[in-house]
């Protein structure tokens, strides 16, 4: 079985387009590219990776689509869309030819208007997925998980996967509303969770592996072991933590878990959902 991260970015930093890297991640502004992880994932024993968008423009998706054809372990590509266009089906359509393209993603915890994934022409676009048969990633702060419940109800077709747990204060230790609504989303078979991004949730550099326990308890008992993907979500998370470090809390958290069942985590069902 191979071994995949299902979550991680690459980028040519722009100081312009990437406004969202602050001062106080100065670490990211700079270049992250296939070589760099490649080293990371090898010392990890990982055979491939799936890059998601960090920037909203189908020229990521023709960036990362150079990537995948230039390094074999990048095994997926979750692009960005329009998904308001009256034209996106014409967009799909085109982007139905590249094979390693698996689905999409837009920037939903950006947007002010927090149930923005309900709109009409949005929810449109999801139906054309589908219809498509692309995955979308379901990108949010733990105030959307609501909406986020009504979207994954409207298409029981359509694969969804939650990004970084849904992003709970961990810094704070606040569980009570988005652990309900994570067990809410949950009851949705077609919904996916990728355990990611939590070190970048708490005090940077200063937290304790424990301190993510209480968390993934939750996502596990909801979602189970075939419903759960483990993701870097390098370079974002050398924020507080290497690659290394990220992968042996989840690593760690699952060692009395069956061979199979880790398998699962750290690969299979990455492999099923996105059909890499």
């Amino acid at each position: 079985m191979l071994k995949i991260d299902s979550h991680q970015h690459f980028w040519k930093y722009d100081p312009i387009r990437d406004s969202w890297i602050t001062e106080d991640m100065a670490i990211l502004q700079r270049d992250y590219l296939p070589p760099e992880l490649g080293v990371a994932l090898k010392a990890n024993g990982f055979d491939g990776c799936v890059v998601v968008q960090s920037n909203q423009s189908e020229e990521e998706n023709d960036f990362q689509q150079l990537n995948a054809e230039q390094y074999n372990f990048i095994k997926g590509i979750v692009g960005w869309v329009n998904l308001l266009s009256p034209n996106v089906e014409k967009r799909l359509d085109y982007y139905s030819q590249f094979k390693k393209l698996k689905g999409f993603r837009h920037v939903l915890q950006g947007e002010q208007q927090r149930d923005f994934m309900l709109r009409p022409d949005f929810l449109n676009g999801i139906s054309l997925l589908t219809k498509y048969d692309y995955t979308y990633d379901i990108l949010i702060n733990p105030d959307q998980l609501q909406f986020a419940k009504e979207l994954v109800a409207k298409f029981p077709e359509q694969r969804f996967v939650i990004d970084h747990i849904a992003k709970p204060f961990i810094k704070d230790n606040i569980l009570e509303n988005w652990r309900t609504d994570i067990i809410e989303i949950s009851k949705y078979r077609n919904v996916f969770c990728k355990i990611s991004g939590m070190v970048t949730e708490t005090r940077w550099n200063q937290w304790s592996a424990d301190e993510f326990d209480p968390y993934i308890d939750i996502v596990v008992e909801a979602f189970g072991v075939d419903r759960v993907m483990f993701g870097s979500d390098w370079p974002v998370c050398t924020l507080s933590g290497s690659f290394s470090e990220v992968y042996e809390i989840v690593k760690n958290y699952f060692s009395g878990y069956s061979d199979e069942e880790q398998q699962k985590v750290f690969g299979k069902n990455a492999i099923e959902f996105y059909r890499l």
